[in-house]
């Protein structure tokens, strides 16, 4: 409706130019909200080779797709791979429907291989490039009577290849066995339980279905080290711990000072569920975080540099650099 005494053609145009100025300069009410430049990957894992480093995660809000990749050479500046839309493993060319989480990256034979999970099982695909894309002949999981997620392969200095993963047997366990030399299966006679979550900062909320999950191990001076995450990750106090053994089927000791990363050390609710990595020769972890202290998605996607230390004993620690904690951005 026109003000009294104005013109109706002039209303028109008065009506025109203050639509086209509002939706110029975003009044409107339904205009784009500013873009979040934070990488938001979950279950994180960088993959460095020469010279250029990998990261791959769980898409948050977008799982059902496969494994976007983005790369660096400085950890500061991330850029999303220009092939496959961006995408390293993509729904359709290897196993999995649904629920892709959790991969990881490693090289076996001059060959890269994923190991991830999909509708609540592992896989394993393969590809002659860290960007991808990584596919199977046969889209098939690895062979397994109850549900597993969350896969780490490790390699160790005499060739065997160990498969650390997460059984649903009355809560999230930690458990491994030898993989065989096609691996597409284990050795079933080495399997073996590592981690269940029992100590009080394990499970903080005192949950039914306690949660240990997101393995790792190093080998650093002939001992391994074990780490995961423990506490739902829904739960702020999400966080992330080690445990020691002299053999990489354990048995396995928790360190006495967990956990190591947790929301008072770095000023992060929910982290954890990470990977290691070498820069400058340095370990760094990356891990996520939750997205703030009000909500848990979508997480970000955080690194903080590592350093092993002496003890009094002869088991050395590590511990992490809280003043080095960083928030990828893209």
């Amino acid at each position: 409706m026109c003000l009294p005494g104005i013109h109706q053609t002039a209303c028109q145009i008065i009506t025109i130019f203050i639509f086209c100025f509002c939706k110029s300069y975003g009044q409107s009410p339904t205009a784009t909200p500013v873009k979040d430049s934070n990488l938001h990957l979950a279950d994180p894992t960088i993959f460095p080779f020469k010279g250029m480093y990998y990261l791959y995660g769980t898409v948050e809000g977008n799982a059902g797709n496969g494994f976007l990749v983005y790369y660096s050479s400085d950890l500061k500046s991330w850029k999303l791979s220009g092939q496959d839309s961006g995408y390293a493993l993509k729904r359709g060319a290897a196993y999995g429907t649904k629920g892709f989480w959790a991969p990881q990256v490693f090289l076996y034979h001059k060959k890269f291989y994923m190991a991830y999970v999909a509708n609540e099982n592992i896989a394993i695909a393969e590809s002659d490039s860290p960007l991808g894309p990584f596919r199977q002949t046969v889209r098939q999981p690895l062979a397994a009577p109850i549900k597993q997620i969350d896969p780490f392969v490790f390699i160790d200095d005499d060739g065997k290849k160990y498969l650390y993963h997460v059984r649903l047997i009355n809560g999230n366990k930690i458990f491994v066995a030898e993989l065989n030399d096609d691996l597409l299966s284990i050795k079933q006679e080495t399997l073996r339980e590592c981690i269940e979550a029992t100590m009080a900062w394990e499970n903080t909320n005192k949950a039914s279905w306690p949660v240990a999950e997101g393995p790792s191990v190093l080998k650093h001076k002939g001992l391994y080290y074990l780490f995961y995450t423990a506490n739902d990750f829904r739960n702020p106090d999400y966080a992330v711990g080690y445990a020691t053994s002299n053999s990489p089927l354990g048995p396995w000791e928790k360190y006495e000072g967990n956990p190591i990363i947790t929301k008072s050390l770095v000023g992060e609710n929910g982290t954890g569920h990470g990977d290691f990595f070498k820069y400058k020769k340095e370990y760094f972890y990356v891990f996520h975080t939750h997205n703030s202290r009000e909500k848990v998605a979508p997480r970000k996607t955080a690194i903080v540099k590592t350093k092993f230390y002496k003890s009094q004993n002869s088991v050395e620690r590590l511990l992490i650099s809280p003043e080095s904690l960083s928030i990828l951005k893209k």
